[in-house]
């Protein structure tokens, strides 16, 4: 089998590159859409979309564990409705 030229290689990595972008591509929005499927469960509607992607935003910015924690200190420090 003959040896391939670097430009044959070249390309063949860079296929494989875009196949690897692809398929991280497909599972992040497999996830995504797993995680999508949890918000009907919850009674999202007492938040304005506004407030519901800051909160989002603002717990994927500080890590889940961090999030929860402040969560649950104000949760437990505020009346219930």
């Amino acid at each position: 089998m003959p040896k391939k030229s670097e430009r044959e290689r070249l390309a063949d990595l860079e296929a494989r590159q875009r196949k690897v972008a692809e398929d991280v591509e497909k599972a992040r929005r497999a996830l995504r859409g797993k995680y999508a499927a949890i918000v009907p469960e919850h009674p999202v509607e007492t938040l304005t979309e506004r407030e519901f992607r800051e909160v989002v935003e603002l717990a994927i910015r500080a890590g889940g564990g961090a999030a929860i924690a402040a969560l649950k200190t104000l949760s437990s420090a505020t009346p219930n409705k």
